[in-house]
């Protein structure tokens, strides 16, 4: 069965990517694991759980004791939520956990408490996406729209663009999703329009034999990142498939400018996929 990672630290934004993961984990039949990431194994700093009082005397089992049962009922997807909590450097428990669980995907909100704000805003802050094992969502704060029926795929000109479209295709089909099938590009060059026109429509036909339905567009503009996250806010779709483009060593990786800016500046909850998953 399909396992599906959420890290936790109790803020109402982790909170909220765990009802987004719920969404997906009933639609694809997928288990559950909650991960909490302490500091220091000696302190347990107190949480506040949504819809309940700040609780001094709670230790983080507790707190995750009832995070499960308040959420058990909600959980449809045939197998277990269930809840790990670990020791460390937040972004290696993660990926190390991930690798455990063989995880296929990590759902993650972008702020928190507990390390997460500082984390995301960090000079480290994209080490989840570069590290992780698997594919990974990442849900901003403010957006509750939990279920699923929009994807937006941008199809841009680098080489390797076409690569998530399997995943997004399995997801979206396991959904129920429709797709939006994007062209964006920054320049005018003929050349370039032709080879993206050619590209979306490749993509639509290898979508519309899987029997999802399928939307193209063409966007051009200053900012790829932009105009992406842009479009998918007018189209109200509830996820944005990119890849990461990962670069650099396994020690010290890093993700395109592109992904850093949709990563951290999209409203709408972005699926970060690198090709190496998909080897």
């Amino acid at each position: 069965m399909k396992s599906i990672l959420v890290p936790v630290d109790f803020s109402k934004d982790s909170i909220n990517a765990l009802e987004y993961a719920m969404q997906i984990a009933n639609k694809v039949k997928a288990s559950i694991t909650v991960i909490h990431v302490r500091k220091d194994k000696n302190y347990d700093q107190p949480f506040i759980i949504e819809g309940s009082e700040k609780e001094y005397g709670k230790t983080v089992d507790d707190f995750c004791n009832d995070l499960i049962k308040k959420y058990s009922g909600k959980y449809k997807g045939g197998g277990s939520i269930n809840y790990v909590i670990k020791l460390g450097k937040i972004y290696k428990a993660i990926s190390d956990q991930a690798i455990k669980d063989k995880a296929f995907l990590i759902i993650m909100g972008t702020h928190g408490v507990s390390g997460f704000e500082e984390f995301w805003l960090g000079s480290n802050s994209y080490r989840v996406v570069c590290k992780a094992p698997c594919p990974v969502v990442t849900v901003r704060q403010g957006f509750h729209k939990k279920e699923i029926k929009k994807i937006v795929l941008p199809i841009d000109a680098f080489r390797e663009t076409r690569k998530k479209v399997p995943f997004t295709a399995d997801l979206a089909s396991e959904l129920g999703a429709e797709v939006h099938v994007i062209s964006v590009r920054t320049t005018q060059r003929v050349d370039i329009k032709k080879r993206l026109g050619n590209y979306v429509n490749q993509t639509a036909d290898y979508l519309k034999k899987r029997n999802i339905k399928v939307i193209t567009d063409e966007l051009y503009g200053s900012d790829i990142a932009d105009i992406t996250a842009s479009y998918a806010v007018h189209e109200g779709a509830q996820l944005i498939s990119i890849m990461s483009n990962h670069r650099g060593t396994p020690v010290n990786m890093h993700i395109s400018t592109t992904a850093q800016q949709m990563v951290n500046h999209s409203a709408i909850p972005v699926l970060s996929i690198h090709p190496s998953y998909l080897s």
